[in-house]
This record gives C-alpha cells, structure tokens and sequence, in this order.
C-alpha cells in the first residue's frame, strides 16, 4: 500500500462475505487491515475502536448486519426477522453516542420489513445491495461536504481541527477534513493545526498522520493550546466533525470540542461542524438528550504510560464526548449545503423532503 489514502477504511469484502476495515488501533506504527466475519468481531471493532468516527461506524454496521442476515438459517420470514432483530440491538449496543450507528442499522431493517413478502434469500440479496449503497452513498457525501466546506476558505488559512474527521473516520474523504483534503489538490496550501485530542489521542495518531501523508503543512499542539495558538493569529477557521447533531442545532463530537468552540467565539474565529445528513436526529431535540459515552478510566491513567500515572486513589471521568451549544456554531457543512440560524429550521428543512 502506497499510502492511507490509497485505502477505504470500511469495505465489504469481494467475495461479500467479509467486512473489511482499516484498524485504527494500531496506527500511526501499522497500517494493518482486518477482515471479520463474527458478530463478536464486528462489535468489538467498533466498541474498541478499531473503527471509528460516524460515518465509519454506519458503514461497519450496515455491513455488519448483512453478515449476521448471511447466517441466519430460518427461510419462515417471521423466524429470520426475529433472529434480525436480535443481531440488530447486538450491534446497537456497541456505541451509545454515534447517531450514524443506529441509523444504518434502521435503514437496514427497513429493507428486511419492505420486503417481507418475498423469500428470505431475496431478503438477503437486498440487504447486501443496501449496505453497499450506504458504503458509496457516504463517498459521495463526503466528497459533496468537501467542496461546500472548500467554498468557505480561502487560500493559505490556518486551520484547527479535533479529533480525526478525515479519512480515517470515513470511507473515503472525510467530512472535517474533506475541504482540506481537496484544497490540497488544488493548491490552497492550508497550514493545518491539529489538537492531540486526550484521552485516545485521535489528532495526533490519526489526524496528523493522514495530514502529513498526503503532503499537507501540519503541525500538533496539545489540546490545551488552542487559545494560545488562536491569539497567536495562525488560525482563520475550526473545522470539526460530530457524532449527532440535536434538533436544535446543538453538536456532540470528541470531547474538548465545546471547549474549542467557546475560545473560537471569544477571538471571533468561525467554528464549522461538518457532518453528513445522516448524522441529524431530529427525535434528539438539544444536546443535553444525548446520551454521552463513558470509557474505562485506564484510557486516561495508563494506556499511552510505561506504567500508571496516577494514584490509586483518585478517581477518573472519562466522558468520550461534550455538546457544543448550537449558538457557538456558525455554520454546518452537509452533503446538501451550508446550513445557518435558526438551526431548528435549517434542519427540519433540509431533512423534511428527504423523509
């Protein structure tokens, strides 16, 4: 493999039967694919973040619960779907936060409930033709959210960016990271800012890594200096991510994020969250609905140590993620446009048709 840009994070195997994936654990030192076929494989790639961000995970799961369908003997529907639904809240509970992992689960089931009239093997057949379509609808999505967050920046801006957005968080292109991506082909020569993003360090070990592989100016900072790097002046523009994205325009992504909206608002830099449609959840209506993930606190007091860093005795909080409020964002970059206040309506808007 030449580069990690020459590879698809998430893929279905050619033989279809097999989820491929970039596991994500074990970069930068090892690019290393891995193909599952379990249940339990599949669960923990996303549970442990073999692969990760939204997008990703919809993708992983979507073909995740083709393979669970291929397995299942039953060819009486009510019998199959039973066992479907079953797999379905397996690979549900596998992250509590990523709206994109439910989403493509639903998506999926809606396909099995359509067509339940017709036999079990056809059933099957469809829900392999949907995964795929999910896999290169998010190609294209990503691809669309790069050139409407291209049009925003100008040549030669600093941009800051959290946790991994990029590639690696999707099939291909990115969502955060996409305009940066294409502005690279197209000569914007982008000076890129990338926080470590604590506790998993996914801007250090993933998003400077693809940064750099694709021949961008990159430089890491450690997440408690980006107000110091803002009024230094060297940034024009925040480029995040997110996990869901509320009714009302609130945005959950990595935690730290809100943190970096709040000091974005205070030197007047522009905070852009950018997030295929399938990442709003209109049954969400603010943040402080959303179920926020907690991780083991070994995240925090030893995984990246030669040994522990912190006393016995003290106690860990370990939340994955944080709500930006919606007032901090100034835009949100979809697949369908650059979308303004009053978010409520923007995205009643944009989603209404589509539904």
């Amino acid at each position: 493999m030449k580069s990690i840009m020459d590879c698809e994070t998430v893929s279905l195997s050619g033989e279809k039967s097999a989820l491929i994936i970039l596991d994500q654990t074990r970069l930068p030192q090892e690019i290393k694919m891995l193909s599952l076929t379990s249940q339990s494989d599949i669960w923990n790639a996303i549970n442990s973040l073999q692969v990760r961000g939204a997008p990703a995970i919809g993708v992983a799961a979507a073909i995740g619960i083709y393979l669970a369908a291929t397995e299942i003997e039953e060819d009486v529907f009510d019998c199959f779907y039973k066992k479907f639904q079953s797999a379905k809240n397996y690979l549900a509970s596998a992250r509590p936060t990523a709206v994109n992992l439910f989403w493509a689960l639903d998506r999926m089931e809606k396909i099995v409930l359509k067509n339940k009239k017709m036999p079990v093997s056809k059933i099957k057949l469809l829900l392999r033709d949907e995964a795929i379509n999910i896999k290169e609808e998010d190609m294209q999505a990503c691809k669309k959210i790069g050139e409407n967050g291209l049009s925003l920046l100008k040549i030669g801006d600093g941009i800051l960016t959290h946790c991994n957005a990029g590639q690696l968080a999707t099939v291909k292109y990115g969502t955060a990271l996409a305009p940066v991506h294409l502005g690279q082909e197209r000569g914007y020569r982008f000076k890129l800012f990338a926080t470590e993003t604590r506790p998993l360090l996914q801007g250090a070990r993933l998003s400077a890594f693809e940064l750099c592989e694709n021949g961008i100016d990159t430089t890491l900072i450690c997440d408690s200096m980006v107000s110091q790097v803002m009024k230094n002046g060297w940034i024009n523009a925040v480029f995040v991510g997110c996990d869901r994205i509320a009714a009302n325009g609130d945005v959950c992504n990595k935690i730290g994020t809100s943190g970096i909206a709040i000091i974005a608002r205070h030197y007047k830099i522009p905070f852009y969250v950018c997030a295929p449609s399938s990442t709003i959840d209109l049954n969400t209506p603010t943040g402080k609905d959303i179920c926020i993930e907690e991780r083991p606190a070994h995240e925090v007091t030893e995984m990246w140590y030669k040994q522990r860093m912190v006393p016995k005795e003290a106690k860990v909080y370990n939340p994955a993620f944080d709500i930006a409020d919606n007032e901090l964002v100034d835009a949100i970059i979809t697949e369908h446009g650059v979308l303004r206040q009053p978010y409520p309506d923007a995205l009643k808007t944009l989603l209404g048709p589509r539904k």
